[in-house]
């Protein structure tokens, strides 16, 4: 009987490893990954099986976007929302521009106002002012939330909005901030503020997505003012932790029609982690906005038809003519985006990355080691930046425009992360954003390929062992 029981379960593994292999094949979203998994699932499954089903899924399950879907509450509203903004719409016969709104299913609008915000202390008094200023709602979005200085300097003003009347949405990631204590939330919860984890894994159904995390930082002010970028809540990104040293990061204000982009973006995670659909203002506003920069807000994420911002990056990088500078803290971009840029340096644009000296994931740093060579002999320029650590995520493309966002160079942000990104085609923009990377390069060093080609054998092969597991880092 025992032996019986032992034979059924090892064929019952192996063809449920057959039949996940299927799965891998037809779902995988790259061959690359398609081969591993279905060479694990039939060679090893008593390992592979749980792996695959916790960490293979390719896409996020569930989540419903209210620009890729038809006749739901979600898309009544939008279509309300998309009425108010047309007037904003800017039309462009600017292809590179066009592809860009075709990537975020949302148009580019005109009458905003862009800011750069550099470092810590300049974020956070803005950003802190804005919920100061809010008269009707707030939207709160982070990663990282912790429980120090800065996260109760947050929860304080997030307090004293609610106190007087403000409405308070707060939304987390539990992975990002599964050391965020109970009282934290339960002191927002007794004076009103809604809070919510964005639960990857949220019920029975999706029980297996376990991999994905919503990495996006939105704030938003009553449907006028919006903040995004790379800063997280925590004393490490004003630079307090001894283990970074210096924190260098960007985040940007925008005022203008933009603003509802960031605002449907929160309200679609909003929806996922409480099935809720709350009652937003829609209405665009230019009133605060002294400039007119033209904006496309793009929201990427596993739960989309295609992987947004890999291809949205791709597409950065093929309109560039004359330079394309990048600035990212985890680059083991893939295939197709470490081929644009190698094309990009080989027809004479100043293809510029710049990353950290200091790491602080050991596997995507040593990563990096596996393909930095093919990039520096095809003209790629590398830099290290040197000071502490560089956490800004920016692009700039020739004079012509800009991003800032939450999309690192790496699979995590083009496949497993929701993201989301401000494209910004505004020369007076792209001249901020040139001289905030002028000083930042002027902190940096420039990577040899001599440099590179010196490491120890041991090192070359633990590199490229660990860009094998680029995937899932």
């Amino acid at each position: 009987m025992t032996s019986w029981l032992l034979g059924t379960s090892i064929l019952l593994i192996h063809l449920l490893g057959i039949v996940s292999a299927i799965m891998a094949l037809m779902s995988s979203r790259t061959s690359q990954g398609a081969v591993a998994w279905i060479i694990s699932l039939l060679t090893f499954p008593y390992v592979a099986l749980p792996a695959y089903w916790f960490f293979g899924r390719p896409r996020f399950y569930g989540y419903v976007s209210a620009r890729g879907q038809r006749d739901t509450v979600l898309r009544r509203v939008l279509v309300h929302y998309r009425a108010n903004v047309q007037p904003y719409v800017a039309p462009s016969t600017n292809a590179d521009i066009q592809a860009v709104e075709q990537l975020a299913m949302m148009p580019l609008t005109h009458g905003n106002q862009a800011t750069l915000l550099i470092d810590g202390p300049a974020t956070f008094e803005s950003l802190f002012d804005g919920i100061d200023r809010a008269e009707k709602y707030v939207l709160v979005q982070f990663f990282i939330v912790r429980d120090d200085a800065l996260g109760q300097c947050l929860k304080h003003h997030l307090q004293c909005a609610a106190r007087r009347g403000v409405r308070v949405y707060f939304l987390y990631d539990e992975v990002g901030s599964r050391k965020l204590a109970d009282s934290y939330l339960n002191d927002l919860i007794s004076d009103g503020v809604a809070v919510s984890a964005f639960r990857s894994s949220r019920g029975f159904k999706h029980r297996f997505q376990l991999n994905f995390r919503n990495h996006r930082k939105i704030t938003v002010i009553d449907g006028k003012e919006g903040w995004i970028g790379g800063f997280n809540i925590g004393v490490e990104y004003l630079g307090e932790n001894p283990r970074h040293g210096p924190w260098r990061d960007t985040h940007l204000k925008l005022a203008g029609p933009s603003v509802l982009g960031l605002q449907e973006a929160f309200w679609e995670d909003w929806h996922w982690a409480t099935d809720e659909v709350i009652s937003l203002n829609w209405m665009a506003d230019t009133s605060s906005s002294a400039t007119d920069h033209h904006v496309v807000i793009v929201p990427s994420g596993p739960a989309d038809r295609q992987d947004t911002a890999s291809l949205l990056v791709q597409q950065v990088i093929h309109s560039a003519k004359q330079r394309l500078w990048v600035t990212s803290p985890y680059f083991v971009p893939d295939q197709g985006v470490q081929d644009a840029l190698r094309l990009a340096a080989m027809r004479g644009v100043d293809v510029r990355v710049m990353i950290p000296e200091r790491p602080d994931h050991l596997l995507v740093f040593l990563s990096a080691f596996s393909f930095l060579p093919d990039m520096l002999r095809a003209g790629v320029k590398i830099y290290r930046y040197l000071p502490g650590f560089l956490h800004q995520k920016v692009m700039l493309v020739d004079n012509e425009a800009a991003t800032v966002g939450t999309v690192n160079l790496d699979n995590r942000s083009f496949r497993l992360n929701f993201e989301i990104t401000a494209f910004i085609p505004s020369r007076d923009f792209a001249t901020c954003v040139e001289a905030m990377l002028e000083k930042d390069f002027a902190h940096c060093r420039r990577v040899t390929i001599d440099e590179i080609n010196q490491r120890p054998v041991w090192m070359k092969v633990v590199s490229r062992a660990a860009y094998l597991m680029a995937p899932v880092q």
